[in-house]
């Protein structure tokens, strides 16, 4: 061990480790493909240098701050901005010193490994992270930071990434994802097309959203043949900015096939504010199976991302928004949630969807079964709470003797934090070479269809399931 990463991680213990490192030497190297994150476009059209380490790794990472709160400390005192704009901001060195005293908390979390690899590997520290090292990690991070191979395209560059996917608002403008294109700069930096806040009547302002829907594309979304041809007119806009995915972020993966009056006068009843909590569940079911059907048309992919209690913490929520790390998994069922989107277009040849879950128990029972027989669907990684080894380990072990690997989307980091980025993607790759070593140790496969796995689930399955 030369730093605070040894390179034996996750590579041991497999009855073949020589075996598990060679594959890791293919895998160390090719590029990260990034279907599905939420970095910020902002970062690299305008290239900026990133303000502070504060700013960079700890703010904006829920993965972090929620460990803080869960221990009773305040979301202002890292950073976390109020959202009626009350409070002061803590100074970024005090908010480094607090994260680097408390560094002890994530002691054998993912989190943990990422951050890790990321000091190690990226910044050249050294020394473990603690409160007697705080401010040399800082100084350095920040000298780093300061530099011109820090900012953001320059990363991406350092990163060996091929291609990035944000995630977007359905009413944004991608100003920023326009001037990407425009500049020159050959990284490829496209949107997602992230349609829930005008899909979804429980979320905050869903009326005055559905009013700049129709603004934005001319047309009448007090209508629902209006406001399906909006969501059309949206997609057509993404599409044409780089677009290759939509993204949906649902409470259940109920569905639903209405008969177009049906769902017309749903959403009259939704329009009208008329609506009951059964309306409004039926609304989402149906908007998903809408959402199937213009990706049938349109081959953009269709990432849904159920079983997620957003926005547990009522007072979090309301001082400080989304997305602050109070999102809880919910039980979720599959099988007969999707069967009416399933039977309606779930044949169709362009159509692709990305099913995820918080809910591992469906793994074996329900998602690799459906991913094994519907040619549409694909199962995304383990994702959010169970993007670790552990959780990575338990996908592989739980859906490929059904679904296969070639049913599945390979690796996407999912993640906020710009710079562990190619942590997340490390982790995974050990993982998988560590899992394809011991099939081969087992006999359960020979060694060059490991070699070749590897590339697949590094990279191959990325690309191909996401159209890239």
């Amino acid at each position: 061990m030369t730093g605070l990463f040894h390179e034996d991680t996750l590579l041991k213990n497999t009855g073949a480790d020589g075996l598990a490192r060679a594959l890791f030497e293919v895998a160390r190297d090719l590029p990260l493909i990034c279907p599905h994150g939420h970095t910020d476009p902002a970062w690299f059209a305008q290239n900026h240098a990133f303000p502070d380490p504060s700013a960079l790794i700890v703010t904006p990472d829920h993965y972090i701050t929620r460990m803080f709160a869960s221990q009773g400390m305040s979301l202002e005192d890292f950073g976390v901005a109020r959202t009626d704009g009350t409070g002061n901001a803590p100074d970024p060195r005090a908010i480094w010193q607090r994260f680097a005293s408390n560094y002890h908390l994530f002691r054998g979390t993912p989190t943990r490994l990422w951050l890790d690899i990321t000091f190690d590997r990226l910044f050249g520290l050294k020394q473990p992270l603690s409160a007697q090292t705080a401010d040399d990690a800082y100084d350095r991070i920040a000298e780093a930071l300061a530099s011109p191979g820090f900012r953001p395209r320059a990363l991406y560059e350092t990163f060996n990434i091929e291609v990035l996917a944000t995630t977007d608002s359905a009413l944004d403008d991608l100003a920023h994802h326009r001037s990407i294109k425009e500049s020159g700069w050959t990284g490829r930096v496209i949107p997602t097309y992230r349609p829930d806040q005008v899909t979804d009547p429980d979320h905050e302002g869903f009326a005055r959203a559905l009013d700049q829907l129709g603004e934005l594309t001319g047309e009448d979304t007090g209508t629902w043949v209006g406001y399906l041809a909006a969501h059309q007119s949206r997609r057509d806009f993404f599409r044409s900015m780089g677009a290759t995915a939509t993204d949906h972020g649902i409470p259940d993966a109920r569905t639903a096939d209405l008969a177009q009056s049906e769902a017309a006068a749903l959403f009259d009843r939704i329009r009208r504010d008329a609506a009951t909590g059964d309306d409004v569940a039926l609304f989402r079911a149906q908007m998903l199976t809408e959402m199937a059907r213009m990706s049938a048309q349109d081959g953009m992919v269709m990432q849904i991302h159920p079983g997620s209690s957003r926005n547990h913490n009522r007072a979090v929520f309301e001082r400080y928004g989304r997305d602050k790390g109070f999102d809880i998994p919910v039980q979720t069922e599959f099988t007969r949630s999707l069967a009416p989107l399933l039977n309606a277009v779930g044949d169709a040849p362009d159509l692709r969807i990305v099913l995820f879950t918080l809910d591992e128990t469906a793994y074996a029972r329900e998602l690799a079964p459906l991913a094994g027989a519907w040619p549409s669907l694909v199962l995304g990684p383990a994702w959010w709470f169970h993007d670790s080894a552990e959780g990575m380990r338990r996908f592989r072990e739980m859906t490929t003797e059904t679904a296969g690997i070639y049913n599945t989307a390979g690796f996407n980091d999912d993640t906020r934090a710009f710079p562990s980025i190619p942590a997340r993607h490390e982790v995974a790759r050990r993982v998988d070479c560590a899992w394809l070593a011991r099939l081969v140790a087992d006999h359960r496969l020979r060694e060059d269809e490991a070699f070749e796995m590897i590339e697949e689930l590094s990279c191959g399955l990325a690309r191909r399931t996401y159209r890239l």
